[in-house]
């Protein structure tokens, strides 16, 4: 008699399980995409402080501008170590400063209006500003995983 009910137990708790699974997100979801809506945003008189604050004690100000299921958009200012992410492909519009950036296996020297074209798995940034600093716009193809950012040493 135990048995079937011991057993008929177990049935009940795998499939509440499944159940509550497809409800509850995982906790490294990213948020869900808010609706598209038509605005004008202008990322060149944002100020530092509008940005955000500094992401993981880094010199990297970070503000989500778009999200939607095919990708993200983001005005970044500052510095980010190098690293790479396994999963997104990168595209950023220089918008001000100008400074060495690595790219590859090589560091490059970008200015305002250069397009950096990064393909996922390329390691990237650890950029040295020399005039200004550092402000572009992120674009991640697709939208990019919280936990897709890989430290290069």
């Amino acid at each position: 008699m135990r048995l079937p009910v011991l057993c008929g137990g177990l049935a009940v708790a795998f499939a509440a399980g499944l159940f509550a699974a497809r409800l509850v997100p995982p906790a490294d979801a990213q948020p869900a995409p808010q609706p598209l809506t038509p605005r004008i945003v202008n990322v060149m008189t944002m100020t530092d402080e509008e940005i955000g604050p500094l992401v993981n004690n880094t010199d990297l100000r970070s503000r989500l501008l778009v999200s939607s299921p095919h990708g993200t958009i983001a005005v970044q200012s500052g510095n980010v170590l190098k690293h790479f992410h396994a999963d997104a492909d990168e595209i950023q519009l220089i918008l001000d400063g100008a400074g060495s950036f690595w790219l590859g296996d090589r560091e490059v020297q970008v200015q305002r209006g250069d397009l950096v074209i990064i393909p996922r798995g390329t390691h990237h940034a650890g950029s040295r500003a020399t005039t200004g600093r550092f402000r572009a716009l992120a674009i991640k193809l697709p939208p990019q995983r919280p936990d897709d950012t890989h430290p290069v040493p």
